[in-house]
């Protein structure tokens, strides 16, 4: 059941973050994007605000974060493919 949980809770944060990019997915791509975000934001994010990821728990804090390292992600993925133009 806690996976379940999780998969919606990704499903929900990569969809959002394609929102906010403007770079609408499916439903596959937006749990990858949230679950990659998470593992980013383990690095990047984790240590600056000290919260934790939807890895560690579901609360408001880990959702936002694991939010953020998938709108970076997807800004990184966006700049690869672009050529370094936004």
């Amino acid at each position: 059941m806690n996976i379940l949980i999780y998969l919606v809770i990704a499903a929900v944060i990569g969809w959002i973050a394609t929102s906010i990019m403007h770079d609408r997915k499916g439903l596959l791509i937006n749990i990858i994007v949230a679950i990659a975000g998470a593992f980013l934001a383990g690095f990047l994010l984790t240590p600056i605000f000290h919260v934790g990821t939807i890895n560690d728990a579901i609360t408001v804090p880990t959702v936002l974060v694991t939010l953020g390292g998938a709108v970076i992600l997807l800004l990184i993925v966006r700049l690869i493919r672009h050529g370094g133009k936004l």
